[in-house]
């Protein structure tokens, strides 16, 4: 692993069921992420995902690159435009930074057909292993 080297893309279809799924799994009952009329009464063209679910496909994408002994230490994301259903979501990273401790800053991008839905850092080590 060195400072620069890119992540490969990951495309994330965002379907109405992961929305909804994501919404449940992190016990986020706004209506806005599992009713379309009540979200549309309240300015939304559609339900849109929450940014707990957000976080959790973040984390999913940095883990999967870096292996399943990978361990967040740090995630720090801000959202952008909505993910709504029906578009697709990638996600792009890089290198950032290597700790002499182990760990790696890896910079983080997700981006709809609206634009940029996420920006973000995380920090993550492999125990035993070398980022």
């Amino acid at each position: 692993m060195n400072v620069g080297e890119e992540l490969a893309p990951l495309e994330i279809a965002v379907t109405r069921t992961l929305i909804v799924a994501g919404a449940v799994a992190s016990r986020d009952y706004q209506d806005v992420h599992h009713d379309a009329e009540l979200a549309r009464e309240k300015g939304s063209p559609d339900i849109f995902m929450n940014i707990l679910t957000t976080n959790g496909l973040v984390g999913r994408y940095v883990t999967d690159h870096f292996g399943p002994s990978a361990v967040l230490r740090k995630v720090a994301i801000r959202l952008g435009v909505p993910n709504y259903p029906g578009d697709t979501m990638v996600l792009s990273g890089k290198v950032t930074a290597l700790g002499s401790d182990g760990t790696a800053e890896v910079s983080i991008a997700g981006a709809n057909g609206l634009g940029r839905h996420v920006t973000g850092t995380v920090t993550i080590s492999v125990p035993g292993g070398s980022v």
